[in-house]
């Protein structure tokens, strides 16, 4: 096997993993992890808890892979993975989503603590089992009941640093959960053909662009709620309520100019704002946890 080869192997390993979830989530863990040390984290913790989240996530990633692999082959946005491409073996992908499971659930067990292991596993076990083999495939609410799986990272970092889960964190979970479906749902809208193709009953696909973009409303109005609702909770100071409304109402009025507009223009903006403004947020809450 020649450099170039085995090069292009590995990628092909790392593409199955979603690399840039990865990012995303453990983004949202490290956040968690500074809230509720107050700073920065002994190195070794932090460097554990990282690279257990990075495995168990690309354990995840890998395993919806695989089983989406029938969908993916239909759908451009998917069709050039690695399993569509038969560039690699369902049987190799499934051995290596084990392996970074089994790797991911070790490292958290053995060199974090066991909760933290205990809900790493949980949040794999729901994104893979509930979410990726039943809710996809059957109810366009999909994306809002399986947005759990993607809040569990601050849980985990919270439980990292103190054993327990936090009020913070409990903050951020909430965050995440409902920022869920505006995000996939502006997604869903840029590329709502494929999901037809696939006969995947996405909002936009099954309820048409205006519901799903008044939905996306509502859902982001709940959204500015909640993340103001953790200041008169003592969960969270004034630097963050401030921020919080200031990123919520740029948000907000994104979804307005994409309901109030037709094309593909805003849900892209909108899509890639929602990634933004959860890197800020979680920005902010560290900033005031720290500062507070």
């Amino acid at each position: 096997m020649t450099i170039a080869s085995t090069r292009g192997t590995l990628s092909n390993y790392l593409e199955l993993t979603k690399p840039r979830i990865i990012v995303l989530l453990l983004i949202t863990t490290a956040a968690a992890m500074v809230m509720a040390a107050r700073g920065v984290p002994p190195l070794g913790l932090l460097v554990w808890t990282l690279l257990g989240g990075a495995l168990a996530s690309g354990s995840a990633g890998a395993l919806n892979c695989v089983y989406d692999s029938d969908i993916d082959g239909l759908m451009r946005r998917t069709m050039l993975r690695p399993i569509p491409q038969s560039r690699i073996s369902i049987a190799g992908a499934t051995t290596f989503g084990i392996v970074l499971g089994l790797a991911g659930f070790a490292v958290f067990y053995l060199l974090v603590n066991p909760l933290a292991a205990w809900l790493s596993l949980a949040g794999n076990v729901y994104y893979v089992v509930i979410y990726t083999m039943w809710l996809k495939r059957v109810t366009p609410l999909n994306i809002v009941i399986g947005g759990a799986a993607g809040s569990i990272p601050p849980l985990v970092g919270w439980a990292a640093v103190t054993h327990q889960i936090g009020g913070p964190a409990l903050g951020l979970f909430a965050i995440i959960f409902l920022w869920t479906p505006p995000h996939f749902w502006s997604l869903a809208l840029m590329t709502e053909t494929d999901y037809e193709r696939a006969k995947i009953p996405m909002l936009p696909n099954v309820a048409g662009e205006e519901r799903t973009k008044r939905e996306i409303i509502y859902y982001t109005l709940l959204l500015l709620a909640a993340s103001l609702l953790l200041y008169p909770l003592h969960v969270m100071g004034p630097f963050y309520t401030a921020a919080a409304a200031l990123l919520g109402g740029v948000f907000l009025y994104d979804t307005v100019r994409m309901w109030r507009t037709p094309g593909r223009c805003w849900p892209r903006r909108t899509f890639t704002f929602s990634l933004i403004y959860l890197a800020l947020m979680c920005t902010v809450m560290v900033i005031d946890r720290i500062i507070a």
